[in-house]
């Protein structure tokens, strides 16, 4: 469970969020979306613990992020997974072990990271690949590694900071097959994207930020022109997007 109340976060004169207040429940699948300098970044962060809150509490799973200490910050981190649009994988590392790589941080002990990564390979359609480098496969491919890796360590909550936006539309729908795949089987997932195609065709809950203020709620929202970073160009059909 994700909680904000009467969050607010400024950045000198400028306003990251005011006063957001929003209840997120384990399993379900969000779409957080606006334009670029909505809020929806510090939104993000704030829950990370990467930045801090300026009022209000943020709960999750019962503790509130506001109050962790340093201590206690890296731990909060990694009970999330997180899937950013550059990939953000090891270049010198195969496959295999740059999934293993975020289990390793964990110190989880070798013979469960070589019995539980070809499972999570499995899962995300890339067996084949698990001793290829980065540079070896496609960029879908690669994404499914991001997401690999941030999966295995059974987070609740997977954070996707637009896991499409580098990929052309077929891949983005092979992508977004997985994350509902991954969210069916119990994980939250909040993405963050720019995707009218998507957002329309999913039927999941949209969350809009517009000038730090949460503006908009809606399960089984479409995207709205007034969202985009360029409204005159928005489109609010779903022509040309792929069923699921």
């Amino acid at each position: 469970m994700i909680e904000y109340n009467g969050v607010y976060k400024t950045y000198g004169e400028n306003i990251g969020v005011e006063d957001i207040n929003i209840r997120i429940e384990d399993g379900e699948f969000v779409f957080l979306v606006g334009p670029s300098g909505a809020g929806k970044s510090t939104f993000v962060k704030l829950l990370l613990k990467l930045i801090d809150a300026d009022d209000g509490e943020i709960l999750y799973n019962g503790y509130d992020v506001t109050k962790l200490t340093p201590r206690t910050i890296p731990a909060h981190r990694r009970s999330m997974g997180i899937v950013f649009q550059d990939f953000s994988l090891l270049a010198k590392k195969t496959v295999f072990e740059n999934v293993a790589f975020a289990m390793e941080i964990i110190q989880k002990p070798r013979r469960t990271i070589n019995r539980q990564i070809p499972q999570i390979l499995e899962l995300v359609g890339i067996s084949a690949e698990a001793q290829k480098y980065p540079n070896e496969i496609s960029i879908g491919e690669q994404q499914r590694v991001a997401i690999a890796r941030a999966v295995c360590n059974n987070p609740g909550v997977l954070i996707a900071d637009e896991p499409t936006g580098n990929l052309d539309p077929e891949t983005g729908w092979e992508i977004m097959r997985l994350l509902e795949q991954i969210n069916r089987r119990g994980t939250t997932v909040l993405m963050v994207t720019h995707s009218r195609e998507i957002v329309n065709a999913m039927n999941k809950r949209v969350v809009a930020i517009r000038d730090g203020r949460l503006v908009r709620d809606e399960e089984g929202g479409l995207y709205h022109p007034e969202e985009d970073d360029d409204p005159a160009q928005a489109e609010t059909k779903t022509e040309g997007a792929l069923p699921l």
